[in-house]
Order: C-alpha cells, then structure tokens, then sequence
C-alpha cells in the first residue's frame, strides 16, 4: 500500500473534495441502492464546507500527492448532509459533556476502497473528539458505510428513510469513544 498522508482541509481543497465525493456517491453505493436512490442520495450527502472553517475535516493523500479520501468530524448539532442539504443543517454548538461528536461526509476514492483509508480517517476524527472532551460519538452511515462502521465498534442506533420522492435508507450509528 502507498505511503498516506494527511492533514485538515483547506478551501483550495474543495474541488478536488467534491470531485471525489461525486465519483464515491456514484460508484459505491449501486451495491446497496438502485439507480434512483443513488441520484436521490445526492440531495443529502456532500460536502459541508462548515467543517473546513472549523478545521475538522481531514484529506488523506497517495504518496503521488492524489486525493484517495476525506471525511471530518463535528462539534455541531448537523448530524449529516452538504451545504445544500439547508433543511438538515444546525449550526448550534455541542457539549462535549452531553452530547455525541457528529462523524461527517467520509469518502473515498472507489478506486482505493478497502484498503484502510476510511479506517484511517475514522481514527484521526476519534481521536479529535476524544481529545476535544467528547465521550461518544455518532454518524448517519450510509448501507455501503455501514459494515467499516460496524468493523470500527459503531453499532446502529436507528435505520431511517430520508425524505422525498425516492427515500433512501440509512442508518444513525454510534460508538464511546474509549
């Protein structure tokens, strides 16, 4: 396996974050969804570029300097959804005392799937919020998420269908951040 490195995202880095995530929405989850929920999902998942400015959100490179994955963590009530998901957005603030730290928008190249780059970033947001003061921690995994969750001591919490025309199924995880 490449060498990998990592660092928080930047906003120079959002094209090359979004171009990721499209090719990710659209390439692994047709194991887990039809056509028209993959299009649907779109609606909800993405990019919300409140992570960067909070600087919880990391980029995971190839030692070719490639993009392969990225995904953050959150210390706001948003629990999932990019910024043109308005209606899921909440910017109020969590205690760390009460409340879960939010796992967000975790992609990775489907091109490098499998090869430990989801578990990386998994861990460097785990070790964030543990450090941040957060006992737990919680996700809006997608089906095709799911199973690194699971395998990361994640356990569902509730499975929902998200509004719209053609619902599409997730699951609302977590996990004490040991």
């Amino acid at each position: 396996m490449d060498a990998l490195t990592y660092r928080p995202a930047t906003e120079a880095d959002i094209p090359a974050i979004a171009a990721l995530m499209a090719r990710a929405i659209d390439r692994l989850q047709d194991a887990f969804l039809t056509p028209a929920q993959v299009v649907a999902s779109r609606a909800v998942m993405g990019l919300d570029t409140q992570l960067i400015a909070d600087r919880t959100y990391f980029v995971v490179h190839d030692s070719d300097g490639a993009l392969v994955g990225c995904g953050g963590w959150s210390r706001r009530a948003t629990l999932y959804g990019g910024d043109h998901s308005v209606s899921l957005r909440d910017a109020a603030l969590l205690d760390p005392a009460t409340d879960a730290a939010r796992i967000r928008a975790m992609y990775t190249d489907p091109d490098r799937a499998r090869r430990g780059i989801g578990r990386l970033i998994l861990s460097l947001c785990e070790t964030a919020a543990r450090d941040a003061g957060y006992a737990r921690a919680e996700m809006m995994a997608t089906l095709t998420g799911e199973p690194l969750y699971r395998a990361c001591g994640y356990e569902p919490i509730e499975r929902i269908a998200t509004p719209g025309d053609v619902p599409v199924p997730m699951v609302r995880m977590g996990k004490r951040l040991g």
